[in-house]
Formats: C-alpha cells, sequence, structure tokens
C-alpha cells in the first residue's frame, strides 16, 4: 500500500511518501508559513522522484489540527481535491499527536509522559497529554500556560514537553526537574503510524463533509494600517 502523508498545521510544510510501514520519502519546508507556495510542488516532486503515479496511491494521511488555520485549510483542500479526482480515502490524525509520536523515537524506553504544544497567541497553546504509547491521558485543548500550570503533573511524572509551542513556556517550566524539552521538528512521517491504524480499521473520513479540526474559531482582525480593510 501506498500513502501520501500531509502536513500544514504549523509553519512547516511537510510531504512524505510511505510504502506499507515504511516512509520512503520526504519533502519539507521550514520556512514560516510555505503551504500555499509549496504544498502542491512538493507532493508533484516526491511521487515524480520515487517514480510513483498518483494513481498507484492507495490513501491519504492528513493532519487535522489544531493549529494554523489558513494552513489547515491548505492541506485538507489540497488532500480532498487529490482524493476525490483518485477515488481514494483520506484518514486524518491529531496534529499533537503527529508531533509526540515524533518525539517519542527519541525516548523509546522511557515510560515518561509527552505535552506537545502548538503556538497560538501570547502564552496560549494548544496541547494535550499522551502516555508513551500514544494513548490520550488529556484531551486537546487550550491553555493560558502559567507558572503553576502544570505544577501538581510534574511533582509526580517525567513530562516531554514539545512542539513550536514549548520554546516560549520554557522558561516557566524550566524551574521542574521532571521538565524535559524536544526540539524534535513536526514531520509529515509522523503520520504513518496513526494513518496505517485508521486504515486497517476503515475509519475514512467523508471527503465532501470533513472539515479540520481548529479548536477555535478563526476571527478575522480589522487591520489599523491605513489603507487595508
Amino acid at each position: 500500500m501506498l500513502f501520501l502523508l500531509i502536513e500544514t498545521a504549523t509553519e512547516i510544510c511537510s510531504v512524505a511518501l510511505a510504502k506499507d510501514e515504511k516512509v520512503i520519502a520526504v519533502k519539507e519546508s521550514f520556512n514560516d508559513f510555505s503551504h500555499a507556495k509549496n504544498l502542491i510542488p512538493f507532493i508533484d516532486n516526491i511521487l515524480q522522484e520515487s517514480n510513483i503515479d498518483k494513481k498507484e496511491l492507495s490513501g491519504i494521511g492528513l493532519s487535522i489540527g489544531p493549529g494554523s488555520y489558513t494552513g489547515l485549510r491548505i492541506g485538507t483542500s489540497t488532500a480532498k481535491g487529490l482524493a476525490y479526482s483518485l477515488d481514494i480515502p483520506i484518514t486524518t490524525s491529531p496534529t499533537l499527536l503527529s508531533i509526540m509520536m515524533g518525539v517519542q523515537q527519541d525516548f523509546p524506553n522511557q515510560e515518561y509522559l509527552f505535552c506537545p504544544m502548538i503556538d497560538a497567541r501570547r502564552m496560549e497553546v494548544y496541547t494535550a497529554l499522551y502516555d508513551h504509547n500514544g494513548n490520550t491521558v488529556k484531551d486537546i485543548h487550550a491553555l493560558v500556560v502559567e507558572k503553576e500550570s502544570f505544577e501538581e503533573l510534574l511533582t509526580q511524572h517525567t513530562v516531554v514537553f514539545c512542539g513550536n509551542g514549548m520554546p516560549k513556556c520554557k522558561e516557566l517550566l524550566s524551574q521542574y526537574d521532571r521538565a524535559i524539552f524536544s526540539d524534535r521538528p513536526l514531520s509529515a512521517a509522523n503520520l504513518l503510524k496513526p494513518t496505517l491504524e485508521k486504515f486497517k480499521a476503515k475509519a475514512f473520513e467523508d471527503i465532501a463533509y470533513f472539515e479540520p479540526f481548529y479548536l477555535k474559531e478563526f476571527v478575522a482582525v480589522k487591520s489599523k494600517v491605513k489603507g487595508l480593510r
């Protein structure tokens, strides 16, 4: 089986190609929010370089959010267009779980908890809590991080904090001996395991109706710059 994996929920634009249980190619950009420019060329390039025709794809694994409103829209619309034209299914995975799956590889024999964070505004993050097997300990939620936010948790557990929301919280959390920090970047390759699990369970999305998981509604802000409306 051949899977196309798409990650556009944060500033990273990442595409991976997997054959059965192995990622065989990855193409990504770490420049801020280049999804509109790079996503479709990345997909075309990764298929061409792997000598694979689009019609050979078995399905698409998509990072569903939360994250950037625009990035999620671009990733979702691209995945839907491909899936519809090729008549193949889509599975979706939470972006926070994808972050955790990547970071967990660096701690394979440690029964730590993992707290991925996606940057929101000011000291707010989108976050969740997973055990070392990827099981949900605390569901996805928005959190304004304060000094005491993880105090009780960190008195009982070692927690690996990760994701692009982690750096702004690191100073507050560094006071705790059981806090560990990972800078491993997000990648579409992380989507393979949850994508395989959903394909085996035939947990496919309704291509016409599913939407990204924004967690919060997008709010358009009126520009304060003269001449822009």
